[in-house]
């Protein structure tokens, strides 16, 4: 609130208030209406291109202005509340005005899964919106996906070709009504329909069958998790062999039947975004549905149609008994493509993955695949940042030029600033494919538009040959490059609000170095806009270069070469064709990396845990699986300047044959406790205590832990993404900044890389 509200609300006569942050489609205006009205008041409320303007009259006005933060709907985030003096107009009573419109500084609020309320009624048979699968109010439903520009009214929203019936009209006007002004009002008189019946699906789930689904961003696959015969089924013709299936419960009860949850994750499984949660797993679901890994992803249902589901499979005979059922939830985007979201391109790409393709006719404007998040070091990690939390913006510490930054080229998200506001995009995807490509530059005009910004710059990875980076280059407008792991890092710096010196820790599988080289295991010194290379893992060979990301025995290989122990190679991985010249290919100059993640590849492999890996992080994700407590090898590492080895504890990993379990632990404890050494020893160099960890590594919760466990004991003070994730997805906020940055120490840059 302003610093002279206290002396203006005390007149007592007409004040007018504005009010930034989420409050559009949120219950805002009808909430405001209900205040006016508590405390006798006249005036009026709208929506307007900054969030909400409110006018209002009477003896209780600074009643009113103390209250108006304090009982703000659930889904309502202020940011700014001004109020101002102005002449009185002697009005009669209080109303809701329409939407004024001009240059759109206000925001979308995230899809938010369904309340309370609203299943109390699509339960009840005497709701008219009994069994509705559209159920909705102004504390629930549908936002981003179904938005197409502020502000956010019924007619900038899909529910625009949907005329209200009587009673979803009187409903609507009714300030006393929880659907008073809530956009998305339906009911099965003049709402949305889907294309089959409840039982119909239950009945195909039921009966071993893969259902597609029209979710809230997109469409999704469902069968039965207890049916290994349909989760392979499923597997085969998404062309998905090993990684990680999803899958839903019908409550938060349930959710002990299949996984150990704590009081950290209890409340994130039930929060309105209703994301993925990585949790313990029992080990009592179909074997395919996360192979050889500890952890499995749950999440609760997100919208009414995931509860009629449900509702119907209790209420056959196959689950009279004491479990529930449970069902793979998972995207249904073939071969890594994009979500479908559009009902004739779902019919025809998802013909020959669901037995039963179920549509409706809300259309979906902006697809938003499922948010995954984990708890790590006590709190939420983002995974996947998606629906339910974008476009939640990142507040940052100060005001910054509008910039577009396009992130990388895997796991891609890009961001606008506004302000001081950072808006990330939901979660793209890889860009390797031309609907990836689409989808990225639809999403780029979206957020703009809706945004209402015209970037002065685009920030983009220093890879020359990345489409992000040709899409930058071809955008004729100013430029600034940031180096991938400078970008991992300023992510963190930005969203903590740092502007001090910071150490920062970066450890993933790959990034472009500023000298042209394979990066991925990197110790930074960043200030202000710029950052200098401290330290570094000691260089590994790749032989066959990408391929050995693919297969992680190469990399193992690569460890016996450096070991001296090249003879081995063929003993060891006798089953894979190429062991019998891949010596002679190491005796060769070949490329070279500093990657963290090829060395968690290389562990996997000599472990007997992954040899080979159909997806990213396959064999690192296998390997913590297997960690059931760390042990630290001493001297199982070498610091020579700035180069970090790890030649003692790999020589000590295949010397000895040591198994998965203990191998496991053996090289997560050691890998933490060197780089807490690494960084300790930076600490001291520099006087810089406070150390930034990011990159896809980050990921790995037992890694994590360790280490921020470890700086904390040596007396620094360590800071882990929380808002975005620590692999790629959090690219593009590190860019935006370092990009406003530059401006800011430099404004001459605009000129001179326009």
């Amino acid at each position: 609130m302003s610093a002279s509200s206290d002396a203006i609300i005390r007149g007592g006569t007409r004040l007018r208030v504005r009010v930034s942050g989420a409050v559009q489609g949120v219950g805002f205006r009808p909430y405001i209406y209900g205040l006016a009205t508590r405390y006798g008041l006249t005036g009026f409320v709208a929506n307007d291109p900054d969030g909400v303007i409110i006018e209002v009259e009477g003896d209780r006005t600074c009643e009113f202005v103390v209250a108006l933060p304090l009982e703000r709907p659930p889904l309502a985030r202020i940011d700014h509340i001004s109020v101002q003096k102005i002449g009185a107009l002697a009005a009669k009573d209080f109303s809701i005005r329409a939407s004024e419109h001009g240059r759109v500084s206000t925001r979308i609020v995230a899809d938010a899964a369904t309340c309370q309320q609203c299943l109390d009624e699509l339960f009840d048979p005497n709701s008219r919106h009994y069994l509705y699968p559209f159920i909705n109010c102004s504390h629930c439903g549908p936002r981003y996906t179904i938005a197409e520009r502020l502000p956010y009214d019924r007619r900038n929203t899909a529910m625009r070709k949907f005329a209200m019936c009587a009673a979803c009209a009187s409903e609507y006007a009714d300030p006393a009504s929880r659907r008073f002004h809530a956009e998305a009002i339906a009911c099965p008189t003049c709402g949305p329909r889907l294309s089959h019946g409840i039982n119909d699906i239950a009945t195909a789930v039921d009966g071993g069958q893969i259902v597609a689904i029209k979710g809230v961003g997109g469409y999704q696959l469902l069968c039965d998790a207890r049916n290994h015969d349909a989760v392979q089924r499923l597997r085969r013709r998404k062309q998905r062999d090993q990684k990680p299936f999803a899958v839903m419960v019908g409550s938060v009860e349930q959710v002990s039947e299949i996984a150990e949850a704590n009081a950290a994750e209890l409340p994130l499984l039930e929060s309105v975004a209703r994301p993925i949660v990585l949790l313990p797993s029992r080990n009592n679901l179909a074997p395919a549905i996360a192979p050889g890994l500890s952890r499995v992803g749950v999440m609760l249902p997100v919208a009414p149609l995931h509860h009629l589901i449900f509702h119907a499979l209790r209420s056959t005979g196959a689950w009279h008994g004491v479990e529930g059922p449970v069902i793979v939830s998972t995207s249904a985007n073939p071969g890594g493509e994009p979500l479908p979201i559009n009902n004739a391109e779902a019919l025809r790409r998802l013909a020959g993955i669901a037995d039963l393709i179920v549509t409706h006719d809300r259309d979906i404007l902006t697809r938003a695949d499922d948010s995954v998040v984990a708890v790590v070091a006590g709190r939420r990690q983002f995974i996947r940042r998606a629906r339910g939390y974008v476009p939640e913006p990142i507040r940052l510490a100060r005001s910054v030029p509008p910039v577009l930054a396009v992130g990388g080229a895997l796991k891609s998200t890009i961001t606008v600033t506004r302000g001081s506001e950072a808006f990330v995009s939901q979660h793209i995807g890889d860009l390797d494919t031309a609907e990836g490509i689409r989808f990225f530059e639809e999403t780029i005009g979206h957020l703009t538009s809706t945004l209402d910004i015209d970037p002065v710059v685009i920030a983009h990875d220093l890879h020359p040959n990345m489409a992000t980076t040709r899409f930058a280059e071809a955008s004729g407008r100013a430029l600034v490059a940031v180096q991938h792991h400078h970008a991992h890092a300023a992510a963190v710096i930005a969203e903590h609000g740092l502007g001090r010196p910071t150490l920062a820790l970066l450890l993933d599988g790959y990034g472009y170095g500023s000298d042209g080289g394979n990066w991925g295991g990197e110790l930074l010194l960043c200030e202000g806009a710029g950052f200098r290379r401290i330290g570094h893992l000691a260089p590994l060979k790749m032989p066959g270069g990408d391929r050995a990301v693919r297969e992680p025995w190469r990399m193992a290989s690569a460890i016996f070469h450096l070991l001296g122990r090249k003879n081995e190679i063929r003993l060891r991985f006798a089953a894979q064709p190429q062991a019998e010249r891949l010596p002679s290919l190491l005796d060769q100059p070949s490329v070279t990396t500093t990657s963290a993640g090829r060395l968690f590849d290389a562990a996997a492999a000599l472990l007997g845990i992954a040899t080979l890996q159909s997806y990213e992080g396959e064999a690192a994700m296998k390997l913590e699986a297997c960690v059931r407590r760390t042990a630290v090898l001493e001297a199982g590492w070498m610091i020579d300047g700035d180069v970090l080895s790890f030649r003692p504890l790999f020589a000590r990993l295949i010397a000895d044959n040591v198994g998965a379990t203990e191998g496991a632990g053996l090289f997560h404890g050691t890998f933490a406790a060197a780089c807490v050494d690494w960084i300790a020893r930076a600490a001291r160099t520099t006087g810089v205590a406070t150390v930034v960890l990011s990159g896809g590594c980050f990921l790995n919760a037992v890694l994590a832990e360790e280490i921020q466990r470890g700086c904390i004991a040596a007396g620094l003070t360590p800071l882990l993404p929380r808002r975005v994730p620590p692999n790629d997805g959090g690219l593009s906020l590190g860019q935006a900044w370092i990009a406003a940055l530059q401006i800011a120490e430099r404004p001459s840059v605009l000129e001179r890389i326009a």
